[in-house]
């Protein structure tokens, strides 16, 4: 062999491990790390597990849009559980960016976090199916990259969601069952237009009202998940068509009601979200005929995300894609103090703790951090 053949196999050898050391996640059998807490998706869920790696860690929130309460309240949290006592022993830095709703901006965010060398970056998508190429950049440099939230349409990453198109599901057979007629006109407030969230939650609500036997009309707005915004297109639709029979929000549940209630609307069948303001008014408002489902999709899955990131970092075996439980109350069953709180701000939203997790975050340490990025 001569010496350049030597030095070459030499270099090649040495890439080879470095890239097998900095691999992504190899494909694995189960059962996986803290079943209660990381429930695989379903029975075809297949198990990742990336190599073992020595904290502390480096830590990133790639944050997309941050116009509604939701998103605040979800930064906030991110913040307030890195300050958890269980897990700042295990971060040496976590990072926060918001790019706003450019596709683009994200992902450039997403490279420079791997370009710098962080270990983990959590992330809620603006876009579900154009993150192909930096999944597989994160994976070549072994950054363990978990989607959550708005999740992507890719089985190659780890993912923590509540199952979207069974929340849609779920609203839809509330409002169907609380309108005995099985007709009549209903309004649909849709969330952030392009999130595999609105489509997902779209398509299960319309599967259920549209199926046969109803004969349902559906009037749509966009209400961007945002309390004013919802307000202002539901007292638009109450004045162009007058009537409807029930409704069904994905976020902005509060300024939704609110807008029934300025227009003196009769009091009707409402699914909406976990918002503090929406169950207040459930409760309040129940006198007069509102009769509710508040179905919540948590700000606190970004706890159990970073949870399951540091878990990957250590070497555990984990879902590829993590099921997180649907909590719902539904008339009459609003309790103050258990799934409501009158003390607290109408855009405080309700479901934060997962005890199969070991989160509990409460709501003055939440509330006491701030959504900027840092």
């Amino acid at each position: 062999m001569s010496l350049r053949t030597g030095i070459a196999a030499a270099v090649a050898a040495c890439l080879a491990s470095f890239a097998a050391s900095a691999a992504g996640p190899s494909v694995v059998k189960g059962p996986g790390e803290n079943p209660a807490c990381f429930k695989p998706w379903d029975a075809n869920t297949k198990y990742f597990q990336w190599p073992a790696k020595k904290g502390p860690y480096r830590i990133a929130l790639a944050n997309g849009f941050v116009g509604n309460t939701w998103r605040i309240q979800m930064i906030k949290m991110a913040k307030a559980y890195a300050a958890t006592p269980e897990i700042k022993p295990q971060i040496k830095e976590f990072k926060i960016v918001s790019t706003g709703t450019d596709v683009a901006a994200q992902i450039a965010a997403i490279d420079n976090f791997i370009n710098s060398g962080y270990d983990a970056i959590v992330t809620i998508a603006v876009n579900p199916t154009a993150f192909a190429p930096v999944i597989k950049r994160a994976n070549a440099a072994g950054v363990v990259l978990v989607p959550f939230d708005n999740v992507l349409d890719s089985t190659d990453v780890m993912m923590v969601n509540e199952d979207q198109l069974a929340m849609g599901v779920q609203s839809g057979e509330w409002v169907v069952k609380n309108i005995p007629a099985k007709s009549g006109k209903l309004l649909e407030v849709r969330g952030v237009p392009g999130n595999s969230v609105d489509r997902d939650r779209h398509l299960g609500f319309r599967k259920v009202v549209e199926s046969p036997g109803n004969k349902f009309e559906v009037v749509e707005v966009v209400g961007n998940w945002d309390d004013g915004t919802a307000q202002k297109v539901v007292a638009d639709a109450l004045a162009v068509h007058k009537n409807f029979d029930g409704m069904f929000v994905q976020g902005g549940s509060t300024g939704a009601v609110r807008a029934l209630i300025d227009a003196k609307h009769k009091m009707i069948p409402v699914a909406g979200e976990a918002e503090n303001g929406f169950r207040k008014l459930c409760a309040e408002r129940a006198k007069d005929g509102l009769l509710c489902a508040s179905l919540g999709q948590s700000p606190g899955l970004v706890a159990i995300s970073m949870k399951a990131a540091l878990s990957a970092l250590e070497g555990k075996v984990m879902p590829q894609m993590i099921s997180v439980p649907i909590p719902m109350a539904a008339h009459p069953d609003f309790k103050a103090g258990e799934n409501y709180f009158p003390d607290l701000t109408d855009n405080f939203f309700t479901t934060n703790d997962f005890p199969p997790c070991g989160v509990n975050l409460k709501a003055i340490d939440i509330m006491s951090k701030d959504e900027k990025n840092s």
